[in-house]
């Protein structure tokens, strides 16, 4: 399933070199699951071909804020009212400032006058106009209408100035877009995770880790941001862009990662442990290469700080919920991991089944509760599942009274 099956979405063009990549938001769009519209500013028509655009949507590209559809309805008013979300990208500082002013002088700002669907701001312009007064004046008064405005990237702009107004790229944008149709039952939330694995060294070239990709707790994040949560996600080296909305903290050993949830776990409402923590390290690193040599190696190990008992035993009222990968008696030893470390909830999987595990972008796993309570999910997506360990940890917060207090 795509993140917007089903979903029609209205693409508003404006007139900037960044109009060039309306072509790969539109594929994008698409590729996960939605119908696109496009309309398009007179100026957007200087960058690209409505007849690409048209191309690729596989519906005519509205440009006129006078022509009418084939059934005779106002071409502006039909598209503006069939959305179930509109994006503008790229915004240009003209077309916020029209916008901003309620105006409706051609195809795209009319349709953003008779829409009541969700709207996505994507300014991108010359790093001066952007933080020109008038322009940050303007995109606080669209804020104000509730649209969300989505910071522009920083680096070497098409004008040669180096610095933000780039357009960010269009899988940010689509999840932008599934952020503005989604439910923000999370909002006024603290969300801590933690994530990725650790790594203990042996000495300064070689270290113990394990294969975890970090990709199920920055799910996991991503997912609770775009419900409305604040967000601190602790993480392990991993090879992910860093989630947009979400302060990032990058830790390497576990006795780092037990500092930092321990720093902010106190202000945390919810906390998913999802990192794949080491459970041993060396007693004593060697401070240079361990050289190679005939014979076997022994290696002295000592245990690494136990984080989710630790945060489980000092939670107060706050939900925490577990991670247990095995490779044998999953519910078994889930069930035991849930009740030895005091959980309100365990996600467990095992690894050893295909496409279910360290590094994959599917899982399959069974939710287990403090009352017993099973559910299994299948294999989906590492996307869905957070999406479903999230509705569980919100029945949860709801339970425990802590929804009304942070309403």
């Amino acid at each position: 399933m795509g993140a917007l099956d089903g979903k029609r979405v209205l693409l508003c063009v404006g007139g900037g070199i960044a109009a060039y990549k309306s072509a790969e938001l539109v594929r994008q769009f698409i590729a996960a699951g939605a119908s696109v519209q496009v309309a398009m500013t007179k100026a957007a028509l200087e960058f690209i071909s409505p007849l690409t655009l048209q191309t690729l949507s596989k519906q005519r590209v509205a440009t006129d804020i006078l022509s009418v559809s084939d059934d005779a309805e106002i071409g502006h008013i039909r598209i503006g009212d069939e959305a179930d979300a509109v994006i503008v990208a790229p915004a240009t500082a003209g077309l916020i400032s029209r916008m901003a002013s309620g105006m409706a002088d051609d195809v795209v700002t009319a349709a953003l006058l008779v829409t009541t669907a969700p709207v996505v701001v994507a300014p991108a312009m010359n790093t001066n106009m952007l933080e020109h007064p008038a322009v940050r004046e303007n995109l606080d008064r669209l804020a104000g209408f509730g649209h969300r405005i989505v910071a522009p990237d920083s680096g070497e702009l098409a004008c040669g100035y180096e610095g933000p107004g780039r357009l960010p790229d269009p899988r940010v944008l689509v999840e932008e877009t599934v952020a503005a149709l989604s439910d923000r039952d999370l909002a006024g939330f603290r969300v801590l995770v933690s994530a990725g694995p650790t790594r203990e060294p042996l000495d300064p070239v070689r270290f113990i880790s394990n294969r975890s990709s970090g990709r199920m707790g920055y799910a996991v994040a991503e997912a609770a941001q775009r419900r409305g949560a604040e967000v601190t996600l602790v993480s392990g080296p991993v090879a992910l862009a860093p989630p947009r909305g979400c302060r990032v903290i990058h830790v390497e050993t576990a006795a780092e990662m037990n500092e930092a949830m321990r720093a902010h776990v106190v202000a945390s409402d919810l906390v998913v442990m999802v990192a794949a923590v080491a459970d041993y390290r060396m007693a004593e690193a060697s401070p240079s290469k361990i050289k190679k040599h005939d014979g076997g190696l022994k290696l002295v190990l000592e245990r690494t700080e136990d984080i989710l008992t630790g945060i489980s035993r000092a939670r107060g009222r706050r939900v925490v919920v577990g991670f247990a990968a095995e490779t044998e008696d999953l519910i078994e030893n889930a069930v035991s991991k849930l009740t030895r470390k005091g959980l309100d909830l365990i996600v467990a999987n095992d690894v050893t089944e295909e496409g279910s595990g360290f590094d994959t972008e599917t899982n399959s796993a069974v939710l287990i509760d403090a009352s017993g309570t099973q559910e299994r999910t299948g294999l989906i997506a590492k996307t869905e599942l957070a999406e479903l360990i999230l509705d569980r940890s919100t029945g949860l917060l709801i339970e425990r009274g802590l929804a009304a207090q942070r309403a």
